[in-house]
């Protein structure tokens, strides 16, 4: 087993067991601020473009309808699930994407079919990696909703402007990739989260 995916198994199998308190409060938080379901799937574009379920806590009302994208703000968003952005806590689940090998910890963000498919030859090259939890785009756009919310249209500026962006940080990740590069991230995403 190739190094990095074997610290991928370990890292997500350990944190499962670890953080399952801290799951536990968090699914009844969700349950008694807004109900069921508590997690939250959706459909993203993994490794060979093959699309997987990627698990997230539940931060917005169920059921909601509305555009793919958040902006800072959103009525849609619950009391919990503001909670739960501010820390990055509704991305745990993703822990059990990683064990299953349909991402790693670190590699680029997963994406919607629908963007994928705008920019499928730039994809190509990028979706030779397993998707991750994190990587630079996510330190570098960690406000991302908030940066969003400014725009004029944010539709159009995440589709020309920053999911472009985080393509190109994407390839620049997978040609220089390490796996001392990956442990960096890590460590930066942490500290980003910390000075939220």
């Amino acid at each position: 087993m190739p190094l990095k995916r074997l610290f991928d198994v370990a890292v997500s199998a350990s944190a499962l067991l670890l953080l399952s308190p801290l799951f536990a409060a968090l699914v009844l938080a969700i349950a008694i601020d807004s109900g069921r379901p508590v997690f939250f799937t959706q459909e993203r574009v993994g490794r060979h473009f093959r699309r997987f379920r990627l698990w997230k806590f539940r931060t917005m009302t169920a059921g909601a309808a509305g555009p793919p994208i958040t902006i800072r703000g959103d009525r849609r968003i619950t009391r919990a699930g503001r909670f739960l952005r501010a820390g990055k806590l509704d991305e745990l689940p993703q822990l059990w994407n990683v064990l299953r090998g349909e991402m790693s910890l670190v590699g680029p963000r997963p994406e919607l079919p629908g963007y994928v498919e705008m920019f499928r030859e730039r994809y190509a090259s990028v979706l030779e990696l397993r998707p991750g939890m994190t990587d630079i785009a996510s330190i570098r756009y960690r406000d991302e909703e908030r940066a969003l919310a400014a725009a004029a249209d944010p539709l159009a500026e995440y589709a020309e402007r920053v999911l472009p962006d985080k393509i190109a940080l994407a390839d620049q990740y997978a040609r220089t990739r390490s796996f001392i590069g990956d442990l960096a991230i890590l460590l930066r995403t942490l500290w980003a989260i910390a000075a939220r």
